[in-house]
């Protein structure tokens, strides 16, 4: 049985968030009315409060014990078209007229901006629907170091495991609150758990480290911890007596938790503050095909605990699905208000970023995908932060295994890859099933037809 599931702490029973909630609402609405008094003609306020437990043990043995609890108060106010912030982590009286004052000092020496200013009204939010996102799990600190030696257990019983970096608890839970001048108010309540750990595994050239994690909205959803562990073990054996490529073009298939980085790359290139700045490889490719006609990517902000779930973004602009690539075709850019204003467009309810981004997959598994692979570089781990959104440039270096005929033949390390982001998009010949869950960027393994490997 799951040592979660057989745990009788896996669920709060009653708890005090709606009530916070609706204390840090009340407390925004008057910092806006006090605000309004000052002369600002419009204002916002957010607010939020994060509570934790984070547990990490070593060998068996405790390293560390966080309790957290973090606030955070921002206010936010338009003197016309002058903006002046300012936050404060202390919701003390004295504090949060100071907080204000500050805001309101810092307007009159911002320069006016003709795109500043909240959303437009007839955008915001109107229905909140539960999205499934509240999952408190009351696991005091003597359970969670429990829980963390048997998964570092799993990985160390693993022969040829010689040491550990250890394994982690997490458990947390988040309230937030958003309100403007408007009359807008929107509350989210949210939670969320990992599990970790990373071992290490001694081989000709020293050693060897990997590790594996699970993330979830509600301890329910964890597999069974010590499988965590195993995960963890079979990944760092798996690395022992890496070798390195000579330079060569070859197919790459990118493993589904580096595959969501590429999209995560061109969301950046798609997103306003790139675009109004002109420094996106993607400017003016709405309308245009990017990647191949196979290929769709849809928004789904209301996915039932996903991990970037919200009924509005960070502007209180509802959130609904929608297409970012359909066949191939880029239908529309990634923005907030007031990026928008600066394109000339509308905001597509993604200020603070995107909600669950799904990229339709094909029905191979992992090893079908290898067999599509043929002989060519799996990628497992990428480093380094040589990707242009400028120009599309992609050099990083990587980590993984060289296949030969479909099948692993022997891992690599200390090799880059190169090519262009535009070339990469266009050159996707499948993408797998095999889809990562533990992201907002749902997607499954990408095989990309060619690139430079680079080595030795």
């Amino acid at each position: 049985m799951n040592s979660i599931a057989a745990s009788n702490n896996l669920v709060a029973g009653s708890d005090d968030s709606l009530a916070q909630l609706d204390r840090l609402a009340n407390l925004a609405e008057d910092v806006i009315r006090r605000c309004r008094a000052a002369g600002a003609t419009e204002a916002e306020v957010g607010a939020s409060v994060d509570t934790g437990l984070s547990v990490n043990v070593r060998l068996g043995e405790v390293e560390t014990i966080e309790h957290t609890r973090d606030r955070a108060f921002g206010v936010t106010v338009y003197f016309g078209r002058r903006k002046g912030s300012a936050s404060t982590a202390d919701l003390q009286p004295d504090s949060i007229a100071k907080t204000i004052e500050q805001a309101c000092a810092i307007a009159t020496y911002t320069e006016e901006d003709p795109y500043t200013g909240l959303a437009d009204p007839a955008r915001l939010a109107t229905q909140f629907s539960d999205l499934d996102l509240w999952h408190p799990w009351n696991i005091d600190a003597q359970d969670a170091i429990r829980l963390g030696q048997e998964i570092e257990d799993a990985g160390r019983a693993f022969v040829g495991i010689d040491n550990s970096e250890g394994a982690s608890v997490q458990a947390g839970k988040s309230l937030s609150v958003y309100a403007t001048s408007q009359g807008f108010v929107g509350t989210e309540r949210g939670t969320r758990h990992m599990l970790s750990c990373a071992l290490i595994a001694d081989d000709e050239a020293g050693m060897q480290r990997d590790y594996w994690y699970e993330s979830v909205r509600s301890a329910a959803d964890f597999p069974a911890v010590a499988s965590i562990g195993r995960k963890a073990a079979e990944r760092t054996l798996a690395r022992r007596n890496a070798r390195q490529l000579g330079t060569r073009t070859a197919p790459v298939l990118f493993a589904p938790e580096v595959a969501r980085g590429l999209i995560g790359h061109l969301v950046s290139a798609v997103s306003g503050g790139a675009l109004y700045r002109k420094s996106s490889f993607l400017l003016d490719h709405v309308g245009k095909s990017i990647l191949p006609q196979f290929v769709d990517i849809v928004e789904k902000p209301h996915l039932k605990r996903g991990h970037a779930s919200g009924n509005f973004d960070s502007e209180g602009v509802a959130t609904g699905e929608r297409d970012l690539v359909n066949a191939g075709v880029l239908r529309r850019y990634v923005l907030g208000s007031y990026s928008a204003r600066k394109l000339g467009l509308e905001s597509t309810g993604n200020a603070g970023g995107i909600h669950n981004l799904i990229v339709k997959t094909g029905t191979d598994d992992f090893s079908a995908m290898l067999k599509k692979l043929g002989t060519g570089l799996l990628v497992t781990e990428v480093m380094g932060d040589g990707v242009s959104i400028i120009t599309g440039d992609y050099s990083r270096g990587a980590s993984g295994f060289w296949v030969e005929s479909g099948e692993i033949a022997y891992p690599v390390e200390e090799i880059t890859i190169a090519s262009n982001l535009r070339d990469m998009y266009r050159g996707i010949a499948a993408i797998g099933a095999d889809v990562d869950p533990r992201s907002h960027i749902l997607t499954g393994s990408i095989l990309v037809e060619r690139m430079t490997v680079a080595g030795e």
